[in-house]
C-alpha cells in the first residue's frame, strides 16, 4: 500500500538532501513516500545490496551486527539525518524497536541529483550563453531517467554544451524510418509523436507519443541501423541534438581512469592523495584514511591548492560525482583517477 508523501521541508532535515535546490528536492519528493514497519522487523539486513537510500522519519532503529547492538537511532535526532548504513554491501542489519516511519530512496537517482546539483551552476550559466533553452526543466527530467544513470557524470558537461538547438513546427518531421542515424534527439518543448510503417500499414502505426525530457534516436546510432520508426512533431517545438561522433564519444565510450580500491590503495601509497568530493556532512559520516575533502562544487574553486605533481584518486559514494570531479582535474593537467563502484563498494578500515 502506498505511503504518505514527504514534502520538501521534510526531506530539508535529511544529509546530503539538505543540499539539492529546490527544483530537485520537488522531483524527488514525487518520487518519494514514507513507508511505515512494525517493531521487530527489518528494514534491511547485513550484507544486503539492495541500491536504497534508507532515512529514519519517526520511531527507533537498532543497527546490529549479528547478536551484538551497535547502535540505536531515533527519528528526528541528528543522528537520523544521515542514511542508515549507507555502505553496500550493508555491515549492519536495521531493527525496528517500536512501530517506524522511513523513506527509500532509489540511490542511482539521489546520487544524479546531488551530481547535476554541484556542477549544474557552471554548466547551466555557460550553457546559456550558448544555446540552451531558458527552462532547464528538461535537464532535470532527462537526469532521473535510469538511461542517463548509467552515463559517466564527467560526461553530463560536455554532453549539454555540445548539443544544438533546434526548433521545428507542428507536422514537421523530425526523423524518417528508413534514413540513416545522425543525430540524437532530447525535447526540450513541445510533443512529438513516433510512428513505424508496417507492410500491412503505409500510414504506420502509433507507437508513442513524447514529451518535454523524452529523448529518441539512440538505437540507430548505437546499431549503426537505419532508422527503424519516424518521429514527428505533434506541436511547435524545440529539440536539443547531439551528433552521432559526440554520442558515441561521450555516451558509449568513458575516457577517465578507472581504479578498484587495491589499485588506488597503491596510488596513494606512493605518493598519490585520496580526495573526497562529497558533502562535508557525508564526509564526516565516514571517509577514508587521509583524504582531503574538496566537495564537488567546490573543485573549480580549489585547483590551485592542488600539485600537478601529484597523482589523485577522486572517490564518493558511488563513483558519478567522483567522475565528474575527475573530468575537471583531468581537462586541467592533473592526474586523476576514478575510485571506481566509489566508497559504499570499497571495504573501509576507518568507518
Amino acid at each position: 500500500m502506498p505511503g504518505k508523501s514527504l514534502d520538501i521541508e521534510a526531506l530539508k532535515a535529511f544529509s546530503p538532501l539538505n543540499g539539492l535546490k529546490a527544483e530537485n528536492l520537488r522531483a524527488l519528493s514525487e518520487k518519494t513516500s514514507v513507508q511505515e514497519i512494525p517493531g521487530g522487523r527489518f528494514l534491511f539486513r547485513k550484507g544486503d545490496t539492495d541500491r536504497r537510500t534508507i532515512y529514519l522519519v519517526s520511531g527507533e532503529v537498532e543497527l546490529r551486527d549479528g547478536d551484538r547492538l551497535l547502535s540505536v537511532i531515533e527519528g528526528g535526532t541528528p543522528d537520523a539525518r544521515s542514511p542508515l548504513s549507507p555502505g553496500l554491501p550493508r555491515r549492519a542489519s536495521a531493527r525496528a524497536r517500536s512501530r517506524v516511519e522511513f523513506v527509500a530512496i532509489d540511490s542511482d537517482l539521489l546520487d544524479v541529483m546531488l551530481t547535476w546539483d554541484q556542477t549544474g551552476t557552471y554548466e547551466v550559466s555557460e550553457l546559456r550563453a550558448g544555446n540552451l533553452p531558458e527552462s532547464d526543466d528538461w535537464m532535470t527530467t532527462l537526469l532521473q531517467t535510469k538511461a542517463f544513470h548509467r552515463i559517466p557524470a564527467a560526461n553530463i558537461q560536455a554532453i549539454f554544451m555540445r548539443m544544438q538547438q533546434v526548433n521545428f513546427k507542428a507536422g514537421d518531421v523530425v526523423i524518417k524510418q528508413g534514413d540513416e542515424g545522425d543525430y540524437f534527439y532530447v525535447i526540450t518543448d513541445g510533443r512529438c509523436a513516433v510512428t513505424r510503417e508496417t507492410p500491412l500499414n503505409k500510414e504506420g502505426i502509433k507507437l508513442a507519443d513524447l514529451g518535454p525530457g523524452d529523448t529518441f534516436g539512440e538505437e540507430a546510432l548505437i546499431s549503426h541501423a537505419k532508422r527503424n520508426a519516424t518521429v514527428t512533431m505533434v506541436s511547435d517545438g524545440s529539440l536539443m541534438r547531439l551528433g552521432q561522433e559526440d554520442f558515441n564519444t561521450l555516451m558509449n565510450e568513458p575516457m577517465l581512469q578507472w581504479v578498484d580500491f587495491e589499485q588506488a590503495s597503491r596510488i596513494v601509497a606512493s605518493g598519490g592523495q585520496w580526495i573526497d568530493v562529497r558533502l562535508p556532512s557525508e564526509f564526516e559520516s565516514f571517509h577514508q584514511e587521509g583524504a582531503i575533502n574538496i566537495p564537488l562544487y567546490f573543485i573549480r574553486l580549489k585547483l590551485k591548492t592542488l600539485d600537478p605533481a601529484k597523482p589523485y584518486v577522486v572517490c564518493c559514494d558511488t563513483g558519478r560525482r567522483s567522475s565528474a570531479a575527475a573530468y575537471i582535474l583531468s581537462e586541467r593537467g592533473f592526474d586523476a583517477h576514478v575510485l571506481r563502484g566509489g566508497l559504499t563498494m570499497a571495504d573501509i578500515e576507518s568507518r
